[in-house]
């Protein structure tokens, strides 16, 4: 049976050409059943506080950090969205004198234009983001060194070689996008091979830190939350790390304050990743295959999957 056209952009796939019945499950899943969506290899975790969420985001960046040493640096790859916690990582650092000599750090992702990663002074730039917000708040004797923050380029080799250069990846954190992804990993277009179903999870788990092409909702998305909505000020394509990078991060951790994606998005992944349903119109559920995948959520945040009228 033929799969369905997306009903938001038809040259593309994406989660409304999933099966209705997977829809309407998850659509239902009130927060008393996301909790007990956690299985081994997958864990749900509710925060009752926004404070609680954001200082538990910041407290795995001190974890991975101080496992670090001279002969077992320690990273994390941390996300543009959400940021809240990158101000908070800075104020611990300081506050506890935590050294960051050994430690390490990979940019999730970063806009794509003309050819080249978007300049680090431009105000979209990711890489800006992360110092200002974090990096360049820390004390200067406690200071990562330039050479172990890791951040995507058009010359894609280097931050590629740096997953393999003996640094152990603690953990990667991420949000999720309305097309259901983490980073920039988002749906393929609808075409060439991909024309009458999406990249099997095998095929898509074999892609590396890349150029991509934005789905349209993503373009969307990024222009409400970044850029007044202005969608003509908003790249359409953009560098990402990659399924090949994730899978080797000892855990992948997800966090939903209910600002980026909307509750039904926020119950599809769970419950995808719950039940081991991968399909790449929904990227997010390829993270059914990784051994240690955590979603936390802001409980006020999760909201309901119901017709009401504003």
């Amino acid at each position: 049976m033929a799969r369905k056209i997306s009903m938001l952009a038809a040259d593309w796939w994406d989660f409304t050409t999933l099966d209705d019945k997977i829809l309407s499950e998850a659509a239902k899943l009130t927060p008393k059943d996301m909790l007990k969506l956690s299985r081994p290899g997958f864990k749900v975790v509710f925060y009752d506080t926004l404070e609680d969420f954001y200082l538990a985001e910041a407290l795995e960046y001190i974890t991975a950090w101080k496992q670090a040493t001279a002969n077992n640096p320690v990273g994390i790859c941390g996300p543009i969205g959400p940021t809240e916690q990158l101000p908070l990582v800075a104020r611990l650092v300081n506050e506890l004198q935590l050294s960051l000599k050994n430690c390490h750090f990979w940019g999730m992702d970063e806009w794509y234009v003309n050819g080249k990663e978007m300049d680090s002074s431009h105000p979209l730039s990711f890489e800006k983001a992360d110092k200002d917000l974090c990096f360049n708040r820390i004390d200067k004797k406690l200071r990562m060194p330039e050479e172990n923050m890791h951040f995507p380029k058009a010359d894609l080799k280097t931050y590629i070689n740096s997953w393999d250069a003996g640094v152990r990846c603690a953990v990667i954190q991420g949000g999720q996008g309305d097309t259901k992804h983490w980073a920039f990993n988002d749906p393929l277009k609808r075409e060439g091979k991909y024309k009458d179903n999406p990249p099997t999870p095998e095929e898509y788990r074999k892609l590396s830190t890349r150029v991509v092409d934005l789905h349209p909702v993503t373009c969307m998305q990024n222009a409400r939350t970044s850029a007044g909505g202005v969608v003509t000020g908003i790249p359409t394509t953009a560098l990402t790390v990659g399924p090949v990078q994730t899978w080797k991060a000892e855990k992948v951790s997800i966090w939903q304050a209910g600002m980026h994606d909307n509750p039904f998005g926020q119950r599809l992944t769970a419950y995808m990743i719950s039940n081991k349903i991968m399909d790449s119109s929904v990227p997010m559920s390829l993270l059914a295959d990784h051994p240690n995948v955590q979603f936390n959520y802001y409980r006020s945040g999760i909201g309901v999957c119901e017709t009401e009228m504003h």
